[in-house]
């Protein structure tokens, strides 16, 4: 195995010679679990540490490294251990506010190539929630492919149904209906997987992630709960990591979040609602909000029955959501740069 076949690829050697100094090698990171680290090169999987210097210039969770993330590493212990010594740019990334009260960034993944959102057809299905992780995927440089999964759960007739839904409410990512059972959408679903490329699987407790991963890996690596009451099943992952499979396919897994807050995730909602984008160009004002301008194409289209009600309504939801998130964020970290100013000069007043 090469460093390619993990892939680092030309955009990410052009940064080596700003990154990577004597004594140093690269690696990709294949686990994190709190504060812990797996990484992986050509030669293997080894644990892994932060250098202090790292942890001194760290200014922000998203300066952590995540899985996905190239690496520079010093090896260790006859190279059964390592330390990590800086971070390649990201090209993407998933990412999402934090969970609970705290303003801030936490990161999913990086480098990922395409991003599987599976949703259950039965008890999962939630419009809303997709525009979540369509607006959060669209915003990382993601590309996203659409998983309804468990179509055994339901008649053909209401798979046709959830499909000419998803169509009228303008979501134009590809969509692949799919069975772990009956195996239905199984080999259209195969035809994307190219080895060398990061996929990665997202979605709610117990929509089939790691029961779906377990086939492409032919064998039950991954544990996976047990069928609830509902007819759903119980999600078992508890750490995100990348997965290496024989033909050279990786896949991120990741836990289910109960969470999917929006931080700053502008350039995102824009690309998962390009109709209200496209309409929003012939407003009278640039700077309309689409909620009471006169000369509002957005509004007009509203009116006329062009532009539904529930599509604009979440629309609003999510801007104001992302909105709201980032305005808070940039004044928290307005207050984090003048409090270090503080304490620079406290230090120094005390040298005198």
């Amino acid at each position: 195995m090469k460093l390619s076949d993990l892939g680092f690829d030309r955009w990410f050697a052009a940064h080596t010679g700003d990154i990577c100094r004597e004594g140093q090698e690269i690696a990709r990171v294949s686990a994190v679990d709190r504060n812990s680290f797996l990484v992986r090169n050509e030669n293997g999987e080894v644990p892994a540490e932060l250098s202090g210097k790292f942890l001194y210039t760290v200014d922000s969770p998203v300066d952590m490294p995540c899985v996905g993330d190239w690496v520079t590493v010093q090896y260790h212990n006859d190279g059964a251990s390592a330390i990590i010594h800086a971070l390649f740019p990201r090209r993407t990334f998933l990412r999402r506010k934090s969970a609970g009260a705290v303003v801030d960034y936490q990161m999913i993944a990086a480098n990922i190539d395409t991003a599987f959102i599976i949703q259950s057809c039965h008890f999962d299905f939630n419009l809303p929630r997709l525009n979540r992780y369509l607006a959060m995927v669209a915003d990382g440089h993601v590309e996203a492919v659409v998983i309804l999964a468990k179509t055994d759960l339901i008649s053909s007739d209401e798979l046709l149904e959830k499909l000419a839904f998803l169509g009228e409410a303008g979501i134009t990512a590809r969509v692949i209906p799919l069975s772990n059972v009956t195996g239905e959408g199984y080999g259209e679903f195969r035809d994307i997987l190219l080895p060398g490329r990061t996929f990665c699987l997202l979605g709610s407790s117990g929509v089939g992630k790691t029961t779906l991963l377990n086939r492409l890996i032919g064998r039950d690596l991954l544990d996976t709960g047990t069928v609830s009451g509902t007819g759903e099943g119980t999600h078992t992952t508890t750490r995100r990591q990348l997965i290496v499979l024989d033909n050279g396919v990786m896949f991120i897994d990741t836990p289910g979040m109960r969470e999917l807050g929006l931080l700053g995730a502008g350039e995102g909602l824009d690309k998962g609602f390009e109709d209200i984008v496209e309409l929003s160009k012939a407003c009278r004002y640039s700077d309309c909000t689409h909620t009471q301008e006169s000369g509002c194409a957005v509004l007009a289209a509203i009116a006329g029955g062009e532009l539904g009600r529930e599509r604009y309504a979440g629309y609003l939801k999510l801007r104001k959501e992302s909105d709201y998130h980032e305005m808070s964020y940039l004044e928290k970290r307005r207050k984090d740069r003048e409090f270090g100013r503080f304490v620079k000069k406290v230090k120094k007043d005390m040298k005198k």
